[in-house]
């Protein structure tokens, strides 16, 4: 397996990933602007990007996922439940879903919360053996953090979900397991994030402060302690739909 993480200035993370000895590879939260950086890297890894995925509509910046996805010729990903909100064709993807890259196997889970069509990607190495080696968890968690509730829906009810896809699906995976977030220190998707840009599960379990709550103070201070919305959120998430502001 090969793995590339690129940061943007404004703390925002991005993935190339894929099986060398197939030549197959995933793109995961492509930013707009960094698509050439992508098609390079590929090349540089004799590889074809067969994915292109975004965990989420974002709001805090424009996606190159789908223009990267037509330039290359491969589907371009989103949560299932997006495909009557968006203005273009797109792959569903459903909970569960395993998407196969030569030895490498991306696993789908739907974890609702900060937005609802938010996903992480369970990934494993067949040649290392059949457990997950990485997640990439998006904006659901990152290292020091969670990812904030007032995008999708109200707060409250937004935080009780993310609790719930924190602890019945994230929380559950095993605690050598390493957690590739979507945004570092910088960004505005999250409160108390860390410059770190990576973790593993274990170490977050015992570190995070949000992880240690119970539902009810879990909701109340993720409600206090989320940032000021994205600027421009609403024309980049009607430009991240395919749709005029």
């Amino acid at each position: 397996m090969f793995f590339k993480q690129r940061m943007d200035t404004d703390g925002t993370l991005s993935y190339l990933y894929g099986c060398g000895s197939r030549g197959l590879a995933v793109a995961v939260d492509v930013v707009a602007g960094d698509e050439d950086w992508f098609v390079a890297e590929a090349q540089k890894s004799a590889v074809h990007i067969a994915y292109v995925i975004d965990t989420h509509i974002h709001a805090d910046h424009l996606s190159g996922g789908r223009t990267l996805a037509a330039r290359i010729g491969s589907p371009y990903c989103l949560h299932e439940s997006d495909q009557g909100a968006v203005g273009f064709p797109i792959h569903g993807l459903r909970d569960g879903d395993k998407l196969t890259t030569g030895n490498v196997v991306t696993q789908v889970i739907h974890t609702p919360g900060h937005t609802l069509d938010s996903i992480c990607l369970l990934v494993a190495d067949l040649r290392r053996g059949d457990d997950p080696w990485f997640a990439l968890t998006g904006d659901t968690i990152f290292v020091g953090g969670v990812g904030r509730p007032d995008l999708g829906g109200t707060p409250g009810h937004m935080a009780a979900l993310l609790y719930d896809s924190l602890h019945e699906r994230i929380l559950a995976l095993p605690d050598d397991l390493e957690i590739f977030p979507g945004h570092a220190a910088g960004s505005v998707c999250g409160a108390g994030l860390s410059g770190k840009p990576s973790s593993t599960l274990g170490f977050e379990r015992r570190f995070d402060p949000y992880l240690s709550l119970g539902r009810e103070a879990f909701i109340a201070r993720l409600i206090e302690e989320t940032p000021a919305r994205p600027a421009d959120m609403d024309r980049i998430v009607a430009a991240n739909l395919g749709r005029s502001a």
